[in-house]
């Protein structure tokens, strides 16, 4: 039995409260379903500034009725004090995925980024600590890796940001350590790898590559690969992020006030993802025909990228269930069903 399977024996027999930010968004609707599945109790934040409401109906589709009534839910902002500190009265654990994500979106609206992912992640520690909860488990990234170009990527080891979205994400992390050292207040932040899955939004200008490209694809629409196709990253399915997440939360006092990467330490060329997101389609009865379109490599993205999962396997139990190919393979259906 995996630690990941013991800890959710644990759970089912001793259910805990926990505080989701950012829960109608992808990441955050799924640690939903995960939890209430668990029997566990969930509140959940959001503003539905990138998150929707079918994420929640979806999810209440999946679960038991009496799973879902385990679930709260607070619509407000986590650049606002007050909805922060009425979200984690009570919490065990809190998981804080509400953010704007996007390097693209941080170029163009940097002030808004900036406003999101500093203000209100610095909210929601007040507030967290304030309410004393026993964990505090937050979505950092691995754009804090900037421009060093060692492979894989190491948590000791980063660069300097490349994007608005990178610094935002960095400053996260010190001040998730500075909490750690004048308060005493327990964190993990996880580094995600390009996650991706079911309920990934594939809509709009920032939507991540793999459901933009399933979406075009399934509707017969080019597919534009930024550069030359060579460029690399570290594909995660969301379900390792799942894992990751609750691990974190739950761990002993040994493994807090620490970074980890979530991913499962491959590395895939955009070349080879359109190849592969492509033969999923065909086994799904949608062959797409047409060859990707080559333009300019896009400004603030960087050239490959590769995580050393070692930190997170040696001190959380970390074991991604599913690498890239096999997580196509299980998104795919809902792509073609939600997006076709």
């Amino acid at each position: 039995m995996t630690h990941y399977e013991e800890l959710q024996n644990k759970l089912n027999s001793a259910p805990k409260t926990w505080l989701i930010t950012g829960v109608a968004g992808f990441i955050g609707s799924n640690l939903l379903e995960q939890l209430l599945k668990l029997n566990q109790t969930v509140v959940g934040l959001d503003n539905f500034a990138t998150g929707h409401q079918q994420n929640l109906e979806e999810v209440k589709a999946l679960v038991s009725p009496g799973q879902w009534q385990r679930f709260s839910f607070v619509e407000g902002d986590i650049r606002t004090l007050e909805d922060c500190d009425q979200a984690c009265r009570g919490v065990d654990y809190v998981l804080h995925q509400a953010a704007l994500g996007s390097v693209p979106r941080s170029i163009n609206d940097p002030i808004t980024t900036d406003g999101t992912n500093i203000g209100g992640f610095l909210n929601m520690l007040v507030a967290a600590r304030d309410a004393g909860v026993a964990s505090f488990t937050y979505a950092a990234s691995s754009s804090t890796y900037g421009d060093h170009p060692a492979l894989p990527k190491v948590e000791e080891n980063i660069g300097k940001p490349l994007s608005p979205y990178a610094v935002t994400k960095y400053v996260n992390e010190l001040y998730a350590n500075v909490f750690a050292k004048t308060y005493g207040f327990n964190t993990i932040g996880l580094r995600y790898f390009n996650v991706f899955g079911k309920r990934q939004d594939p809509n709009g200008a920032y939507a991540a590559v793999i459901p933009k490209w399933a979406a075009g694809m399934i509707q017969g629409e080019d597919i534009f690969i930024n550069g030359d196709g060579e460029t690399s990253r570290d594909f995660c399915f969301i379900e390792n992020a799942v894992q990751a997440n609750l691990l974190a939360a739950t761990a002993e006092q040994s493994a807090k006030n620490e970074i980890y990467n979530v991913a499962v330490g491959d590395r895939t060329t955009l070349n080879n993802l359109f190849n592969a997101l492509q033969s999923a389609l065909a086994e799904n009865g949608k062959p797409y025909a047409k060859p990707p379109v080559y333009r300019e490599f896009r400004a603030g993205d960087v050239r490959h990228s590769q995580a050393d999962i070692s930190k997170a396997e040696s001190k959380l139990g970390y074991e991604p269930e599913c690498r890239i190919n096999a997580g196509i393979a299980r998104a795919m259906p809902w792509y073609i069903q939600n997006v076709g």
